[in-house]
């Protein structure tokens, strides 16, 4: 996953208000094996998309009200091979709770909050690769940043529109302000919310698959090849080998009875088996209600 654009709103009251609206391409290289979104054979209560070569996710939600989404770091010379999966970051928060992977020895046995989970996993974070984390859990309101290449300590988010790239959170590459820029616009107009998952969250989808590219004299520094610089700088990303394979849109908004609704969608350009056509337009969408979470020592 490699921009993020998202409007977090923590003390939303009224029906039809949203606490989360976001949006997110996925860059990966073409060849690396992906299930498009759905709920997990192994783990029902997760709708996610699913890495199959290194098991992990870019970004899920769960049925009972948590999030995970992440970006890598870019730091050319600073990715050893042998380094673990960041996906399994994101899926081991997803995880945590669930009975039947526990019982396996797939997951934490306790459901726990962001800041927990950040903590129970802080002793291994530099065996990774760089990346940046968000770990929601709405039935709290917390939505929490980390990225193991900050100096920074985790941030619980207060209300605003922030962007995630391949750098921290809000670094102004030019995707991203152009993004966070047109999502607040987005969201400004009010518009409609038809009861289809995939007519609700289509707008959303359209911001990102824009592959304008960024001025030369705008381009950040990163350390890679000026001609690389330049490609990776659209927010739809297109090279012969590595681009955006899937956009995703998730909101999470109020209903009458104060309670939530998850409505999520996906726009794939993986065509069939891993293979990818362009332009994609394979989808996925689905919508929910979040159920309350399992008391804390149930089993």
């Amino acid at each position: 996953m490699c921009l993020i654009v998202f409007d977090w709103r923590p003390d939303a009251h009224k029906p039809g208000d949203a606490l989360l609206t976001l949006v997110a391409n996925r860059d990966e290289f073409f060849v690396r094996h992906t299930a498009s979104l759905g709920a997990w054979v192994d783990a029902p209560h997760i709708v996610a998309g699913r890495d199959l070569a290194g098991g992990g996710t870019w970004l899920g939600v769960t049925r009972d009200g948590r999030f995970a989404a992440l970006t890598n770091y870019r730091a050319p010379g600073q990715t050893p091979a042998h380094a673990p999966s960041r996906g399994v970051l994101v899926s081991g928060y997803l995880l945590a709770g669930d009975a039947a992977n526990a019982d396996r020895g797939g997951a934490l046995r306790e459901r726990l909050t962001p800041l927990a989970y950040l903590d129970h996993i802080m002793a291994s974070v530099a065996d990774y690769n760089g990346f940046n984390l968000l770990l929601g859990d709405f039935t709290r309101r917390e939505l929490v940043w980390f990225s193991n290449r900050s100096a920074a300590p985790p941030m619980l988010l207060s209300a605003g529109v922030y962007g995630l790239s391949n750098a921290l959170l809000d670094t102004p590459w030019p995707k991203v302000e152009r993004k966070k820029a047109a999502l607040g616009a987005a969201l400004a107009r009010h518009p409609a919310k038809p009861a289809e998952p995939r007519a609700r969250l289509e707008p959303l989808i359209e911001l990102l698959r824009d592959p304008a590219l960024a001025p030369d004299d705008a381009l950040p520094s990163t350390g890679i090849p000026f001609e690389r610089e330049r490609a990776l700088s659209a927010a739809f990303i297109e090279t012969p080998d590595y681009g955006t394979r899937s956009t995703t849109a998730l909101t999470v908004e109020l209903d009458a009875a104060g309670l939530s609704t998850v409505w999520i969608a996906e726009r794939s350009d993986d065509d069939g088996p891993h293979r990818v056509a362009r332009p994609g337009d394979t989808w996925r969408a689905a919508s929910f209600p979040i159920a309350a979470p399992p008391p804390p020592n149930a089993a």
